[in-house]
């Protein structure tokens, strides 16, 4: 087995087997799905690079790529496009978020066989649009009135969603009763007992947390697949129903939390979190502008979990459907850039971040721009030749559990 397969595996040791097989499968899709399954790769070999620009600390998602924008009904019930990923949030250089986003831009554009001086205009174009946006020191929030193009076609598609489009999608409807769906390829039966504690757990949450709704009451469970890093993490939905109004209903999604992956490779010192939820949701509620409609924490058989409302719309803008327009790209790539800033702006001269006039500065210094963009196109080349050595451990049978890892 080669370096790289071992480095992939002891990463991915701690997660559900079953469920870190279907990870595996899914991150042998394309260079790109790789890329988005192996963050903790980017950010071990990022330490050992000694010649990075200096750059102030931010409050940072940690796995800002193309597909961690999308959108969510805030908790004003208004929809947003802003960044959406917290897992790996933490206090870091802002350059590290910059270098993984633009590495993704050269390997999503080479994926979809985007030529490359397409992507190069699109990394100089998203870092002068994050720099422009530094040095005005304001921040600034994408919702279906503020938006442009594309952008705005795609929020206020998200906007004029139901909960009726979700519910077709993810329910049936057995003896007058819904419950979700088990025909849902990505939604999988819970066993007995643990369907009993989540239900008492849930519902316990809902009597007793501040964040969660009032009048309502569990009716189904299923355990949830989502997104491509995150597979193998624990993971349930919940259908609740209204005790008070008829056939409304609401889905609930719960997710682990697991350290983030940059953790061992960050010199900042980090808070003391009473657990990694607190963590995720903290950073979150500071770098968006509005945060996610039931975004709350809760400790379940000794494990913390994210738990916030299931987004009845489709909340990631798709390249490929995008990649002959280039105005609508052009557009996304430039909301990208200033809702980073933003998220940085806005965090900004918290516990240990930097003050707005430190990152102002940043955004006015443009010797560090030319740096990144290379950094990060030649990043890309390693990562094309990672996934060519997954792909041939992954053909000769490495990533297979073997009976006694049961």
């Amino acid at each position: 087995m080669s370096k790289l397969s071992i480095r992939i595996k002891a990463f991915n040791a701690p997660l559900l087997p079953d469920m870190v097989q279907l990870k595996y499968e899914a991150m042998a899709d394309n260079v790109f799905r790789f890329y988005r399954g192996t963050c903790h790769l980017f950010y071990e070999d990022l330490s050992k690079v000694t010649t990075i620009p200096l750059s102030p600390l931010a409050w940072i998602c940690g796995d800002l790529h193309l597909e961690n924008f999308g959108s969510y009904k805030g908790d004003n019930k208004l929809v947003y496009f802003d960044l959406n990923d917290f897992d790996e949030s933490v206090l870091a250089p802002a350059s590290y978020e910059l270098m993984r986003l633009l590495t993704s831009i050269f390997i999503a554009f080479d994926t979809l066989n985007i030529e490359p001086v397409r992507a190069m205009k699109m990394a100089q174009l998203f870092l002068k649009t994050y720099s422009g946006t530094l040095a005005r020191g304001k921040a600034i929030s994408i919702e279906p009135r503020t938006a442009k193009g594309i952008v705005c076609n795609f929020l206020t598609a998200a906007q004029n969603s139901s909960y009726k489009d979700v519910l077709k999608k993810r329910t049936v409807s057995k003896k007058n009763k819904i419950m979700l769906s088990l025909d849902e390829e990505r939604q999988f039966k819970v066993d007995k007992k643990l369907k009993q504690e989540l239900k008492a757990h849930i519902n316990d949450w809902i009597a007793n947390s501040s964040d969660g709704p009032y009048n309502y009451k569990v009716k189904s469970i299923v355990f949830r697949l989502a997104g491509t890093g995150s597979l193998g993490l624990k993971r349930y939905l919940f259908l609740l129903k209204s005790t008070i109004t008829k056939e409304r209903y609401l889905l609930v999604d719960m997710k682990q939390s697991r350290q983030s992956s940059l953790l061992p490779y960050l010199k900042a010192q980090q808070l003391d979190w009473p657990t990694e939820a607190d963590r995720i949701i903290t950073v979150q509620q500071r770098m968006q502008d509005v945060s996610a409609a039931l975004l709350s924490t809760t400790v379940f058989r000794d494990e913390a979990y994210v738990i916030q409302e299931l987004q009845p719309v489709k909340d990631t803008i798709k390249f490929k459907f995008i990649k002959d327009q280039y105005r609508d790209m052009y557009q996304v790539i430039d909301d990208m850039a200033a809702l980073t800033a933003s998220a940085q702006l806005r965090s900004g001269g918290i516990q240990g971040s930097a003050i707005i006039d430190e990152l102002m500065a940043f955004g006015q210094d443009k010797s560090w721009q030319e740096h990144l963009i290379k950094y990060a196109k030649k990043y890309a080349g390693i990562v094309k030749g990672y996934y060519k050595q997954y792909m041939h451990d992954y053909k000769s049978g490495a990533f297979k559990i073997e009976e006694h890892e049961n």
